[in-house]
């Protein structure tokens, strides 16, 4: 069974950086998509990026040219930086992992000053 664990995000100001980054056990990480999802307070989880086995990225267009995604396969890790941070960046991220669909236990970044 495929688990996903995140670290980092916290607090960052407006215009600043941070990244996720997203570890996944198990030996079927290269076979799935994986990428992030978010979820700011009173609205639903969106997209932020997703990224298949052929590399090919795909981002909402909110975070389009601001946030990069990557996935290590030595290292089983799918990051995620993300630069120009926005108040309205802030929110709980998700990593995502499918098929089948599987969530990890999310990690919150807030951005303020």
């Amino acid at each position: 069974q495929v688990q996903l664990v995140e670290s980092g995000g916290g607090l960052v100001e407006p215009g600043g950086s941070a990244s996720v980054s997203c570890a996944a056990s198990g030996s079927i990480f290269t076979s799935r998509v994986m990428g992030w999802y978010r979820q700011a307070p009173g609205k639903q989880r969106e997209l932020v990026a997703i990224i298949p086995p052929n590399g090919i990225k795909t981002y909402s267009d909110s975070v389009k040219g601001r946030f990069t995604i990557s996935r290590d396969y030595a290292k089983n890790t799918v990051d995620l930086q993300m630069n120009s941070l926005k108040p309205e960046d802030t929110a709980v991220y998700y990593c995502y992992a499918a098929p089948p669909t599987i969530w990890g236990q999310g990690t919150q970044v807030t951005v303020s000053s």
